[in-house]
């Protein structure tokens, strides 16, 4: 397999790029990962640990949250120095394999949720926080191979294809499991009409459940043509000298940060606002779940419609990211999410903004209310933005991280993204425990929103 490597010309060092199959090979990165944030974290199976699984919805949001707050911190501990190892060592693909088995047999665990059966609870979100942690990881050194595939004024189109990418996965994911495995309790039809395949019981929630072993076998599948076909960089070192010199390196940045203001800045506001994105993408199917009762069918039908805006919002958002450059891009993604999530607060089964509406009607079409309607279109902007936020932030990083040490800085990025990622769920949880608000939770993220993009100003590219 080819390697990484760069030519020297008149004294000058000359970046080879592989071909276009490793490029490909290596966006199917997140064609691979995104059905875990698409069907297990936002759309089908939080809803309904938090709906059936859990006493009450608000109780299974607070639990969902302390399991999210777990695993961010641990993501958040270890990221850094996990990427400060991966640059001495140079590796990517090891850590990639690894943290990817994680991700497959936490996934794989989610089938044990039997609806109503409380004494799964500890184990299912044991394993939504081993599958957490194992993703994430996968993530940072799967993105600290950015710079190696093409030159730098292709980054933005890049990334922005993968989330582009990664979201036309999802959509299919959600299509598969809506249309084919999960099927309502009531007419135990799916979404198209048919009875499930393979007799997945409707009563039981196992069209819910089968979310996380297809999550597992669809990131084993879709994996494996980056494994295959995109070069690696080769082994510097063995694993403890690689531990050692990636340590010192780690210690080594963390000093110098201060001195990088712009840098130190852009990495304090990818935290704040990257706990609130992470926060509304995670509790933003729960909430729909209790504020209009939706099941399985109208969530992933959501989903869904979120994932096609998702889809243009990334690919749109790259081709602005290379001509307009990423901080521009965030600024405007953060805008259209404030807006919006301050508009679904005000959004209730009977009203819309203060003025009331007709409710849905029971048993009646898909989103026949109102405000059912208006939620849509406000998730719609908000897949538009979120998709654009998270790979211009990505592109950011590696405009302003030294190149030879961008896996150790995709770990601070990571960190950034995970170190507080764990106090915005816990404060949704403690919060809507104390008010048993779902609402009350959802209000704290306009705060992120804000102060991250306070800190964004700034930056200068």
């Amino acid at each position: 397999m080819a390697v990484i490597a760069s030519e020297a010309t008149g004294g000058k060092t000359t970046q080879q790029y592989p071909g276009r199959a490793a490029v490909v090979s290596w966006i199917f990165f997140d064609w691979a990962a995104q059905p875990y944030f698409t069907l297990i974290t936002t759309f089908v199976f939080a809803p309904y640990f938090a709906s059936f699984v859990a006493p009450n919805p608000a109780e299974g949001q607070a639990l969902w949250g302390f399991a999210t707050a777990a695993a961010g911190l641990a993501i958040a501990l270890l990221s850094p120095v996990l990427g400060a190892i991966a640059d001495a060592s140079g590796r990517r693909k090891p850590w990639i394999a690894g943290f990817g088995a994680l991700l497959v047999i936490g996934s794989c665990l989610m089938w044990l949720g039997k609806p109503g059966d409380a004494s799964v609870i500890p184990q299912l979100l044991l394993a939504y926080a081993i599958a957490t942690v194992g993703v994430e990881f996968a993530t940072v050194f799967n993105n600290a191979m950015m710079p190696t595939l093409v030159p730098p004024d292709r980054i933005g189109r890049l990334s922005g294809t993968g989330w582009a990418t990664g979201y036309i996965g999802g959509i299919l994911s959600l299509i598969l499991v809506l249309g084919f495995l999960a099927a309502s309790p009531e007419t135990g039809r799916t979404l198209f009409g048919l009875t499930p395949l393979f007799g997945l019981d409707p009563v039981s929630h196992q069209g819910d459940r089968i979310t996380g072993p297809l999550t597992g076998i669809w990131f084993i599948i879709f994996v494996t043509p980056m494994f295959l076909f995109t070069p690696d960089y080769p082994a510097r070192r063995p694993i403890r000298e690689a531990v050692r010199e990636g340590l010192s390196g780690l210690k080594r940045t963390l000093s110098e940060l201060p001195k990088q203001r712009s840098l130190a800045i852009f990495l304090l506001a990818n935290m704040i606002y990257s706990d609130g994105l992470v926060s509304l993408f995670a509790f933003g199917g729960i909430y729909a779940a209790g504020t209009f009762g939706w099941h399985t069918i109208q969530i992933g039908t959501f989903g869904i419609l979120l994932a096609i805006a998702g889809t243009f919002g990334a690919w749109l958002g790259g081709k602005l990211d290379d001509r307009l450059g990423p901080k521009r891009v965030i600024a405007g993604s953060l805008l259209i999410l404030l807006f919006a999530l301050a508009a679904i607060l005000l959004v209730d089964k009977d009203s819309i903004l203060f003025v009331k509406v007709a409710p849905p009607v029971p048993g009646g079409p898909l989103f026949s209310g109102a405000a059912e309607r208006a939620y849509l279109v406000l998730g719609c902007l908000i897949g538009v933005a979120g998709g654009p936020l998270q790979a211009a932030s990505r592109t950011l990083l590696i405009r302003l991280a030294p190149k030879d040490r961008i896996a150790q800085y995709f770990g601070l990025f990571a960190l950034t993204g995970k170190v507080t990622s764990f106090i915005g769920p816990l404060l949704i949880g403690v919060v809507t425990a104390v008010t048993a608000s779902q609402k009350a939770g959802m209000a704290l993220l306009v705060v992120f929103f804000v102060l991250g993009l306070a800190l964004l100003m700034r930056v200068r590219e």
